[in-house]
């Protein structure tokens, strides 16, 4: 019996833990959406809330994508690809998926726009 109940306090705290991890990974906003065609980045977008909302077209030889940008928010609103599934993803704020069109190959990340600090002195 001690050993049920020392293996259902090891999961529990497991849990708790993964919780709070997935809480903490949410709660961050991101203020840049980067857009990667092919792998390659062609544009960074401002996600701060104070914009005005707007919507910009990625084209390329595979395809058209739509892109809206609205209260720190971005999401693709049109695609001419056959799936669609990057128009049904909807909303993302947070930075923990990614917006994925693979007929298109195009991929939209949001991150924090951090600048890196120093961490030492070079002399």
């Amino acid at each position: 019996m001690k050993s049920n109940k020392f293996w259902m306090c090891i999961l529990a705290v497991l849990l708790l833990v993964s919780a709070a991890l997935a809480f903490t990974l949410r709660q961050g906003q991101a203020d840049q959406a980067r857009i990667y065609l092919d792998g390659e980045l062609i544009r960074s977008l401002d996600l701060s809330p104070a914009n005005e909302p707007y919507t910009i077209s990625i084209e390329s030889e595979t395809g058209v994508n739509e892109i809206s940008v609205e209260n720190g928010q971005v999401r693709v609103i049109d695609a001419d690809c056959p799936d669609k599934s990057c128009v049904r993803q909807g909303w993302i704020s947070g930075g923990a998926t990614p917006i994925v069109c693979l007929p298109h190959k195009l991929i939209i990340e949001l991150s924090k726009n951090t600048t890196p600090e120093l961490d030492a002195i070079a002399r």
